[in-house]
């Protein structure tokens, strides 16, 4: 007996937004499963991952501060993604887009004003879309895979980071250890809620979810990307560019993903460090896909994910469990999710292997 997937005649809408749902659920199992192997109660490492980062304010606003980059990179890819632009270096674009802002920082250190913040967002913007130009180009000019130039263009990134903090941009009284100055006061984004971290990043990222969503269903470029993704033929008939959607995609994805990195630097950590992601920029790729390309869905999911982020970080505080098990839920996620999407477009058929003679 062999097994076949065969495409189903007709897709179910209701399935298509419920296997989401459905992977969350399956997630969950495979957590029980999980601790279980551990030799740890299942009910009390749920709870410590998915509850108890949320019974303070503190912990509400570091789940609104994670969700932040997450949001920003994954509202991007999904443009990109739903123009069947596959760009999986947000995390280098985000790194760059966050050297570049920093830049600005540094620059202007010890005479600021008003104008470096908006300066830094603007500069981080255009650092992480200059990041995303370059894999678009190589697509439209020699035909190179997206997928493989985007990442290792990230890899390339973190070593332009590492660079910096240990040369040129250390800070000269901050004992030798690999770190820039501290931006001073007007350099960093204000904070939102008292007595948390949360910060005005935040209300940034909701703007930009509002207006990708504009810009995909209100606008007739956002509609030439989605025409390119769904009915690539029927786009080439009427005439619309491929390398232009690729470049918007990359553009797009890229500044949003820069603006999340100086996001994270200006309102978190204030400086910039060899580590300033957690893998924000790959994680966003789960988060697009969770959501559906949806901004909604996106909004929801990238509050999911976030909260993986700090449910590790309980568990390995309270429970002593590694932080690897946050990587272990995101993977357990995406495998759900796409294999959920695999039967809701297709159907399981065992076909009888005929005898030899």
């Amino acid at each position: 007996m062999l097994l076949r997937l065969e495409p189903r005649q007709f897709t179910s809408k209701r399935m298509q937004y419920a296997s989401p749902l459905i992977a969350a659920v399956l997630t969950l199992i495979a957590g029980v499963i999980l601790f279980s192997a551990l030799g740890t109660d299942p009910v009390v490492a749920l709870h410590t991952f998915f509850v108890r980062p949320l019974t303070s304010l503190y912990g509400v606003g570091e789940w609104a501060l994670k969700a932040t980059p997450l949001l920003l990179c994954a509202i991007g890819l999904s443009v990109g993604f739903r123009g069947n632009v596959w760009n999986i270096g947000a995390e280098g674009q985000l790194t760059m887009g966050a050297v570049c802002g920093s830049g600005v920082a540094l620059a202007f250190w010890g005479d600021e004003g008003p104008w470096l913040l908006p300066l830094m967002l603007f500069v981080g913007v255009l650092g992480g879309m200059a990041w995303g130009a370059i894999p678009s180009m190589l697509k439209n000019r020699f035909n190179a895979n997206e997928i493989l130039t985007s990442l290792m263009l990230s890899y390339v990134a973190i070593q332009i980071l590492g660079y910096l903090v240990h040369g040129p941009w250390r800070d000269p009284e901050g004992f030798n250890f690999p770190q820039t100055r501290i931006f001073g006061d007007d350099g960093i984004l204000p904070v939102l809620l008292e007595g948390t971290r949360l910060h005005l990043g935040a209300v940034l990222a909701v703007i930009c979810t509002i207006i990708v969503w504009i810009f995909m269903s209100r606008t007739f470029q956002g509609f030439k990307v989605s025409v390119a993704g769904q009915a690539p033929a029927a786009a080439a008939y009427a005439g619309y560019s491929r390398k232009k959607v690729i470049l918007l995609s990359f553009l797009v994805s890229g500044g949003l993903a820069g603006l999340a990195g100086i996001v994270e630097i200006a309102g978190t950590i204030n400086q910039l460090q060899p580590i300033i992601s957690p893998g924000y920029g790959f994680a966003a790729i789960i988060v697009a896909f969770l959501g559906r390309l949806h901004p909604l869905g996106i909004f929801f999911a990238s509050l999911l994910m976030s909260l993986m982020y700090l449910g590790g970080e309980q568990l390995q505080i309270h429970l002593n469990l590694p932080l690897a098990v946050t990587g272990v839920f995101q993977g357990l996620l995406l495998f759900f999710v796409l294999g959920s999407d695999v039967l809701v477009r297709y159907r399981i058929r065992l076909i009888s292997q005929p005898k030899e003679a």
